[in-house]
C-alpha cells in the first residue's frame, strides 16, 4: 500500500517522459466534444483549475496569452474545471474572463481521473505532437520555460501536412 502511494505521488510531481496521453473526450462548455485523439499532430496543453484557486486565477493572463501567440502555429490549450466545480460557476468564469481557449467540464472527473487522478491546482500537462506526455507539472508553471518548449515543438513537428486549428466558439 505504502509503495502504490509513493508510486501515485511521483505520477502526480513527474516531469519529461511520463507516457503515453489517455484518450479521452472533453466535453466543452460550449457544449463541443473534442477528442484528444483528434489532435494528435499537435502540442497539446492540457490545465487543470478551479475557480477558488488564486494561482489558477493568477495564470489565466498568461495562459490567455500563450494561446494567442502560439495557436495559429499549432498549440491548442484545454482548460479543465476540477469536478468539484459547480457548472454553472465555471461557466459564469468563462464568460467573464472571455478565455480564448476552450474550457471543459469534468463533472463526473473522468478526465481528472484519466490523467492519474489529478487532485491538486494549477496542474499542467503538455502532450508532444506524437501523443506522449513531454511534462506535468503541479503548481505555478514557468511561462519562459514552457513556451520554449511549445515553440521547439513545434518547429520541429515533423507533420508535413497543414491543419486547421480549433478556434475557441466553432464546432
Amino acid at each position: 500500500m505504502l509503495a502504490a502511494a509513493a508510486l501515485a505521488g511521483w505520477y502526480l510531481m513527474a516531469g519529461p517522459g511520463c507516457g503515453r496521453a489517455p484518450a479521452v473526450t472533453f466535453s466543452i462548455t460550449d457544449g463541443r466534444k473534442i477528442s484528444l485523439a483528434d489532435l494528435r499532430g499537435r502540442p497539446v496543453m492540457v490545465q487543470f483549475w478551479t475557480d477558488n484557486c488564486p494561482t489558477c486565477r493568477e495564470e489565466m493572463p498568461q495562459l490567455a496569452a500563450l494561446y494567442r501567440d502560439l495557436h495559429d502555429r499549432g498549440l491548442e490549450l484545454i482548460a479543465v474545471a476540477m469536478p468539484y466545480d459547480p457548472p454553472n460557476l465555471v461557466l459564469k468564469t468563462t464568460r467573464e474572463q472571455h478565455f480564448p481557449y476552450p474550457v471543459a467540464l469534468d463533472p463526473m472527473g473522468t478526465v481528472t481521473a484519466a490523467f492519474g487522478h489529478v487532485g491538486l491546482t494549477p496542474t499542467a500537462i503538455l502532450i508532444a505532437p506524437d501523443g506522449s506526455i513531454a511534462e506535468k507539472h503541479v503548481g505555478a508553471l514557468d511561462f519562459d520555460r514552457w513556451r520554449k518548449q511549445i515553440e521547439h515543438m513545434l518547429t520541429n513537428k515533423q507533420q508535413a501536412t497543414s491543419y486547421k486549428p480549433l478556434e475557441a466558439g466553432s464546432s
